[in-house]
């Protein structure tokens, strides 16, 4: 059995990264010889097993043949006569297409070292226009590799564009989509993904509403960056600094402003009432994408609040209250911290202002905390019902006024 080590950890390797999940491909095996070995078969698309003891993936060498639309649209074929430098040619791009042997030699056909040492994101062959899913993973791969000084190679960005154009890319389900959207805005740096989907016009595809904030002014005294897509950009790196691995955190930040998309032209570059406006195109956005109701309830939290959040110093104790309510941040303590990251991210992410201090976050948190120790054993004796509801009410106000000085 020829078995190689492929892809990721072989990338992350030569990258000085530390390795991930194993991969490897079997080549001239057959399905029957690789049970009879003990190997564990849970590919459902094309072979793959699972190592008898050490459970890490092992799939037989395959190549592809489109025979459809769409990414599903493919024959696989897996025949023991497939050779590892056809299996690696049908990978996405020449950092993914590098394996290597038992000795540790790496078999590189395609230049994926070489890719590596020049932080270039290259498509392996033509047959990457195939797979509209290589749109959103090249776009996925930048949100993870531009840190590390990784630029898309012209030639691919030009074949991405081809793709946008032929319409493929509306055979997307929305889970999948989703699904790298959610892996981007984990990542280091979530704006290489926006950017690289704006610069090949896919981002008006999977996420028009956020395209549609590229090019709508702000002013340029509170926004010195003036675009709106670019602050969104600077929003989401920003939300990924404060909050590493997140995508909820991020996920908010990326759709905060969407209202600014509807501004009457006339009214630019200011934007009154975004706030309220963005509801609108934010739930379309996540009925369309199927996101998780966590998500969707943290976004429009603040995509409503986020401009009472920057001037917490003016609310009185009363309308904080109303505002934490508001948000379900008294049965879900955790809601409030998380409003206040994506504040925060918003106020710091403007060109030329990620170290400014943002204060209204530490007071929201302790007029939170002030509110949250509030009990039932702190009220009056003898209440009952809607009294009850009342009287903790107004003990929680007083409580967020002596914690926070406001009237």
């Amino acid at each position: 059995m020829k078995t190689y080590l492929v892809g990721g950890a072989v990338r992350d390797r030569l990258l000085g990264l530390a390795p991930g999940d194993r991969d490897y491909v079997v080549v001239g095996q057959t399905q029957a010889a690789m049970e009879a070995a003990g190997f564990r078969p849970v590919g459902r698309d094309f072979p793959v097993f699972l190592h008898p003891t050490t459970g890490e993936e092992y799939a037989l060498a395959r190549t592809e043949r489109k025979s459809g639309r769409g990414y599903r649209g493919f024959v696989v074929d897996a025949d023991p006569s497939v050779t590892l430098e056809e299996d690696l040619g049908r990978r996405d791009f020449t950092i993914n297409a590098i394996a290597e042997d038992t000795h540790g030699a790496l078999i590189d056909p395609y230049g994926g070292a070489r890719d590596i040492e020049a932080r270039v994101l290259r498509h392996v062959g033509a047959g990457f226009v195939e797979d509209p899913l290589r749109v959103l993973r090249a776009a996925r791969f930048m949100a993870r590799f531009a840190v590390h000084g990784f630029s898309v190679a012209p030639e691919t960005l030009a074949l991405m564009r081809e793709m946008v154009d032929s319409g493929e890319l509306a055979e997307l389900v929305p889970e999948r989509v989703w699904q790298e959207l959610r892996r981007a805005l984990a990542s280091t740096r979530p704006s290489a993904f926006l950017r690289t989907l704006h610069d090949c016009g896919a981002l008006a595809v999977v996420l028009p509403e956020v395209e549609a904030l590229y090019g709508v002014p702000q002013r340029a005294e509170y926004h010195p960056e003036v675009d709106t897509g670019v602050h969104v950009e600077l929003v989401c790196d920003m939300a990924a600094r404060l909050a590493p691995g997140d995508d909820l955190i991020d996920f908010a930040a990326l759709t905060h402003d969407l209202g600014k998309a509807l501004t009457p032209a006339h009214v630019l570059p200011r934007h009154i009432g975004h706030e309220q406006a963005g509801l609108a195109p934010l739930r379309v956005l996540c009925e369309r994408l199927k996101v998780p109701t966590g998500h969707r309830q943290l976004a429009e939290a603040v995509c409503r609040e986020h401009l009472n959040v920057h001037r917490f110093d003016e609310l009185r104790a009363q309308t904080v209250h109303e505002l934490i309510a508001r948000c379900d941040g008294f049965r879900r303590p955790e809601r409030i911290d998380q409003l206040a990251l994506v504040c925060e991210a918003d106020k710091r992410g403007r060109a030329g202002l990620a170290e400014r201090d943002y204060p209204p976050a530490a007071g929201l948190r302790a007029a939170h905390a002030a509110a949250m120790a509030v009990t039932t054993g702190d009220l009056r004796e003898g209440l009952s019902g809607p009294a009850i509801g009342e009287a903790m009410r107004r003990a929680r106000i007083a409580a967020i006024a002596a914690a926070t000085g406001k009237r």
